[in-house]
Parts: structure tokens; C-alpha cells; sequence
């Protein structure tokens, strides 16, 4: 395989653990300054430049110990025709001691020549970010990083984690490092964390998201816009809050949908929800009996509606307080 990686993907966190690992596999310590080029890549003729001379440097043999490691950030970004031949002419004829490595957070054009090219190439890794809906996944995740780390925690620990910090990565590891130094200083039963530690130890604003979403469907306004004013308060992101909201009133819909036709075991209407424990599934059936199918579909349009709203720039406490109050005003009215 060539020594060419493309590292794209939303979960920045993951991605630069990822690079921090090529650069100790590649690059030794005492000569890292003299074979590390970290290039980021700008819009227009000086980014095709940029390219080229990271094409170029990773050319050159790597002076010391170690290997060279050649890192452009956003390459493919705005790239042009000019930069196709350069690739063609510079990825085959790499020496074996020098690496190329391309990062971006976006996912590469498919119908792009370059990108067909570097499929054939280079060793492609994607970083994408886990929905917040889906719990099960984020569970999965959970489970893979305490075995990576060597913590152990219960199954409700887990899934206590996932309520607090959702697919957050950055926050995972912080967490599990955390709940790590403690399990080092206390004796546990069977050596595994429980969910009560979880709860002492790991914040939740995303419990508080959760106590926002029960009081917008219990159509209880001065409950919900006190919630939002703890949240904001916190300096809890509008956008982290908007994809709690979509997560609950998404699986409140779904198994809405699903009793409505019919369906009567957990475990399938778990797997339709994307709920990770089917337990679960009981408590969320009795949630949804007192709203309807529409009511909890015109909530997810007003949160799309939303999330498009602060993404472009509007301002985020008033456009928050007036859809929640929007959506409280939703769920006070008969269900249909």
C-alpha cells in the first residue's frame, strides 16, 4: 500500500487521535521539527500552489532518523484541474520513507477525478460523526473506548454516559479518563463502575435537554423556558440542545408509529427506534399515549426549522425561546 492516507470525517476528536498515531508510527521524536511539514490549504491559485509544494516536499528524502510525514489539511477543498496531474505524476513515485497524508471534515467529491484517483491510492479512513439519535451506536462507541482505555463500567453506567455526553467524542474520552482515575483510588464491587458513580462524577446538561423535551411534550411552557434559561445559563451550545430535542422527539415518534401499527415486541420496535436498551422501549410507550403522530411531526419540522435558523447567524436565545414556546404550544393541543 502506498504511504498516502485521506482522513475526512465531522469528529475532529477521532481524527487527531488518528494522526497523533501516524506521528508515532512515523516520525522520530528527536527529528520530528526537520521532517514534519503541516500545511493548511487555502482557497484559490495560493491553495493549488500550497498543494504542490506539499507534493513537492514529500518528494525529498527525510533528514535523520525516522521518516518524513507530509500533512495538508483541506487539500481537496475548491481543488482544480491543475492539481490532477500533479497527483498522478508525485503518489506513484513516492519513496517508501516519506508519507502523504490529506485531511479534511468534509466527505471528497465522488465524481471527482482526484478523489477516484486517491481511492486507488491511498488508504481512505472516514471520521464521521454518530447522529445523537442513535443511542445504540453511541452505546457501541462507549463499549470500543472503555475497552480501549481499561475502564470497566456496568451496562446502565454506559448508557448513563451516552444520556450526558451524547456523541460527543472529545467529552467521552475526558469522561473516561476521569471515571479511569477514580476506579484506580476506590475499591468496586467486581471492579466496575456503576451508574451512581457516573452520575456523581459526569455532568449531564444533556439530562437537562431530556427534562426540556418531557416538558415541550407535556405542553408545559414556564417548566420548558425555565429549562432553557438553566441551559443557556450553563452556556450549553443551541445546536448541542436542538440534536437532544431531535433525538427524543425522533424516538418518540417512531414509537409512536410503530404501536400505532400494531407492533407489540420491544425488541422490534427498539431496533426501528434505534434504542439501545429494549427496556426502555416500556416507558417511552406510556411518554408518547398522550400526543399524536402529526403533533410530534410538526415538533421535528419546527427543530429542523430551528437548527437552519442558528446555523445561519440568527440569534440564538430568541430563536430558541420562541420555537420551544412554538412547540409547547404543539403538544397543549389535542392529539390527532
Amino acid at each position: 500500500m502506498m504511504p498516502v492516507y485521506l482522513f475526512w470525517g465531522a469528529d475532529t476528536y477521532r481524527l487527531s487521535k488518528a494522526v497523533q498515531a501516524l506521528y508515532q508510527e512515523i516520525l522520530d521524536p528527536d527529528w520530528q521539527s526537520f521532517n514534519l511539514d503541516k500545511i493548511e490549504i487555502s482557497a484559490g491559485p495560493e491553495g493549488t500552489a500550497q498543494v504542490i509544494q506539499g507534493l513537492n516536499q514529500a518528494m525529498t528524502p527525510p533528514f535523520g532518523l525516522g521518516q518524513r510525514l507530509v500533512w495538508l489539511i483541506n487539500p481537496l477543498v475548491g481543488a482544480t484541474s491543475d492539481l490532477l496531474s500533479e497527483f498522478e505524476r508525485t503518489l506513484p513515485a513516492l519513496p517508501p520513507t516519506s508519507h502523504l497524508l490529506l485531511t479534511q471534515t468534509t466527505k471528497p467529491d465522488g465524481r471527482s477525478k482526484l478523489t477516484k484517483l486517491l481511492q486507488t491510492q491511498a488508504q481512505i479512513t472516514e471520521f464521521a460523526l454518530i447522529p445523537p439519535w442513535k443511542t445504540a451506536q453511541i452505546l457501541q462507541m462507549v463499549k470500543q473506548v472503555t475497552h480501549d482505555l481499561g475502564v470497566r463500567l456496568t451496562q446502565a453506567a454506559g448508557e448513563q454516559l451516552v444520556d450526558a455526553v451524547g456523541n460527543d467524542t472529545r467529552r467521552l474520552y475526558g469522561e473516561l479518563e476521569k471515571l479511569k482515575l477514580y476506579s484506580l483510588s476506590a475499591t468496586l464491587p467486581d471492579q466496575r463502575i456503576g451508574v451512581e458513580v457516573v452520575q456523581q462524577l459526569v455532568s449531564s446538561t444533556t439530562q437537562n435537554s431530556l427534562q426540556l423535551a418531557e416538558a415541550i411534550r407535556q405542553g408545559q411552557t414556564d417548566q420548558a423556558l425555565g429549562l432553557v434559561a438553566e441551559l443557556l445559563k450553563l452556556n450549553e451550545p443551541c445546536l448541542k440542545i436542538v440534536a437532544t430535542l431531535t433525538r427524543q422527539f425522533r424516538t418518540w415518534l417512531w414509537v409512536k408509529l410503530m404501536v400505532g401499527s400494531g407492533e407489540q415486541d420491544e425488541r422490534v420496535i427498539a431496533r426501528a427506534a434505534e434504542v439501545g436498551n429494549p427496556k426502555r422501549i416500556y416507558f417511552l410507550k406510556q411518554a408518547v399515549q398522550t400526543v399524536g403522530c402529526q403533533q410530534l411531526r410538526q415538533a421535528l419540522a419546527c427543530l429542523l426549522e430551528l437548527e437552519v435558523a442558528l446555523k445561519q447567524g440568527k440569534d440564538a436565545r430568541s430563536t430558541l425561546i420562541t420555537k420551544v414556546v412554538e412547540m409547547s404550544q404543539l403538544c397543549q393541543s389535542d392529539p390527532t
